[in-house]
């Protein structure tokens, strides 16, 4: 178990097409438990993941203290951006990663609905970049290499896109699909995509693994 320090930050990267404000419940309540965080707006839809992988994180942690431990919570594509950005770049003072809903295999509706001209306005390049296929991002960055735990949602409330996602999913991205190559824990939990955020059970979750590196467990 790990208390944290005075100079202990957690960055929090929402999802694609969501705002800051999506994680401001975990930030909360992160901030009582000890943790300096930094709940990052970014333009989710307006540029490539290499692009905001860089741009987003790089000013992140320009704004922690030099000597911070620097931990990740994210939600959905929040968490290729961190595979992204560690991919090519060294946190000096690295901590651990929390991931929620994340696409690490990437995502069969990205794969299916990609070609809807209405997919990319909403979604914008990154979400074109999400797909299933070995050349896509989230399968091209490989294994990880740093602290990380996993929470994948079991519930959907979009009965149309969970048909064309395997079972079982949160609606958007499948269980299996949240899973990577290095990964120290992964946990399901009946919370749907979109709200798994908000979700106390989640966010309690979020705060142990970020203390002790590892889940807790659930009783049956």
């Amino acid at each position: 178990m790990s208390i944290p320090s005075a100079t202990e930050y957690v960055i929090l990267l929402h999802g694609l097409a969501r705002s800051a404000n999506s994680m401001n419940k975990i930030a909360k309540a992160l901030e009582t438990s000890g943790y300096l965080t930094i709940n990052v707006n970014y333009s989710s839809t307006q540029y490539q993941v290499e692009k905001l992988a860089e741009e987003v994180i790089t000013k992140a942690l320009a704004a922690c203290p030099k000597e911070a431990k620097i931990n990740f919570v994210t939600h959905s594509m929040g968490g290729i951006l961190v595979r992204q950005f560690l991919s090519n770049n060294v946190v000096k003072n690295m901590g651990r990663v929390v991931m929620l809903g994340p696409p690490n295999k990437g995502s069969q509706l990205a794969d299916k609905l990609g070609k809807i001209p209405g997919f990319k306005l909403v979604n914008g390049p990154a979400g074109i970049q999400l797909g299933t296929t070995k050349q896509s991002v989230p399968n091209s960055l490989g294994p990880v290499d740093f602290e990380l735990g996993i929470i994948a949602g079991t519930r959907s409330i979009n009965p149309i896109l969970s048909l064309m996602i395997p079972k079982p999913n949160d609606g958007k991205v499948s269980v299996d699909s949240s899973k990577v190559a290095g990964m120290i824990d992964h946990i399901e939990l009946p919370v749907t995509h979109s709200f798994m955020m908000t979700n106390e059970t989640v966010i309690a979750q979020v705060i142990y693994f970020l203390t002790h590196g590892l889940f807790k467990m659930q009783a049956n």
